[in-house]
């Protein structure tokens, strides 16, 4: 994919990438990847000065969030970035983080590390020549609309970073694409993870069968249909739907409870399953699908989900596993990953950072994402392969 692109179009700026504290094991493979691109790559405009700092051993610009006694903080960047197109990156799910606050250990949540983001803007002090936030998991983005009297707390971060300075959002499966309306006039993209999941599943499972007759595209419930369509056209397969009956008289936990998951769609018995999602939270529901997918006589299942949150932890995927009822679990490395999901047998780490850096180097060159964004051709092509 990278050599269809000279990228000889003249940079926005000299590139600097920011990965804040959470998000550095992913932004250094992000770095890596642009290091050796952009060494390897003849350009007749090298040695102008139009491309100064086009060459670099490392794109990282160092900062810190030191922290006071009390638990405050403020952002410091190491370095100069006047004239830089900056592209900060954040993990607002790294939980795994902790600061002393009054002597005793904190864990860092999601507002802990938007308040990190927000001091690194601040450190730029408007400096930069363009500022793009690359949030792989979108803060707050479960709050993104308003049910009775209640905060609009996605919508209302958007519109804070915009009023910062910040000129561009990148975001992975965001959980409603709609509440970029609340910056209209700014960029915003949320990519979908197709490719990469297919890729790893391919990679990993060499005995598949894609076609109509032996494969079948599952969305866990209603709301994740469009992306099980889109999942579902692109591999030319046949898709179901699993909807939530609940109990509207109870509220648990902040919802009301499931009482059964009802399934639409032609028959499973034989077929491989793929459960595709956007998000694994405590994994009940993915769970209870993937059991009644078994008990409708589905030979393999696998559940896709670009973000794998486990905040029921992995106790239940490892029974599940072990009672043949899942046979693979994908999620992506854009969100922390603890060292024991990573040692799971039944676990595919699906690793986006040449895709993250593929949107950063050609956004750098003001060239069209378009093609990155809209991955069929590489799908088919990779199908192709697959199938000879």
């Amino acid at each position: 994919m990278q050599d269809e692109h000279d990228l000889n179009t003249i940079p926005v700026g000299p590139l600097g990438l920011i990965p804040i504290d959470g998000c550095q094991e992913l932004g250094r493979k992000v770095d890596a990847y642009l290091v050796e691109w952009r060494k390897e790559r003849q350009n007749e405009h090298k040695t102008s000065v139009v491309f100064s700092e086009y060459e670099k051993d490392s794109y990282i610009i160092e900062s810190h969030v030191p922290r006071f006694g009390t638990g405050e903080a403020k952002g410091v960047i190491d370095k100069s970035v006047r004239g830089d197109d900056l592209f900060i990156m954040v993990d607002v799910c790294n939980y795994s983080l902790t600061y002393s606050l009054c002597g005793r250990v904190n864990h860092m949540s999601p507002d802990d590390h938007f308040q990190n983001l927000k001091r690194i803007i601040a450190a730029v002090g408007g400096k930069a020549r363009r500022i793009t936030v690359v949030m792989p998991f979108l803060y707050e983005s479960r709050q993104h609309k308003r049910n009775g009297r209640e905060s609009l707390d996605c919508a209302l971060a958007l519109q804070e970073l915009v009023h910062m300075g910040v000129d561009h959002i990148i975001t992975f499966d965001a959980h409603d694409s709609r509440v970029q309306n609340a910056i209209p006039l700014k960029g915003f993209e949320t990519v979908q993870p197709i490719y990469q999941f297919i890729k790893h599943l391919l990679k990993h499972e060499r005995e598949l069968k894609i076609d109509s007759e032996h494969m079948m595209v599952i969305s866990p419930d209603e709301g994740g249909m469009g992306r099980a369509i889109y999942f579902a056209n692109v591999l030319g397969l046949d898709v179901g739907m699993f909807y939530k009956r609940r109990d509207y008289t109870k509220v648990v936990n902040g919802r009301n409870p499931i009482v059964a998951h009802e399934f639409l769609g032609a028959s499973v018995e034989g077929k491989d399953v793929i459960i595709i999602d956007d998000m694994i939270s405590s994994g009940e529901s993915m769970l209870d699908v993937a059991k009644e997918l078994k008990r409708r006589k589905a030979r393999k299942v696998f559940i896709c989900a670009t973000f794998g949150l486990f905040t029921g932890g992995l106790q239940k995927f490892d029974e599940y596993f072990e009672n043949g009822l899942i046979d693979r679990m994908l999620t992506t490395n854009l969100i922390y990953q603890t060292p024991e999901l990573l040692a799971k047998p039944y676990y595919i780490d699906v690793d986006m950072s040449k895709y993250i850096a593929m949107l950063v180097d050609y956004m750098n060159h003001d060239v069209s994402i378009n093609q990155l964004l809209n991955p069929t051709s590489r799908i088919n092509s990779l199908l192709e392969r697959y199938r000879g």
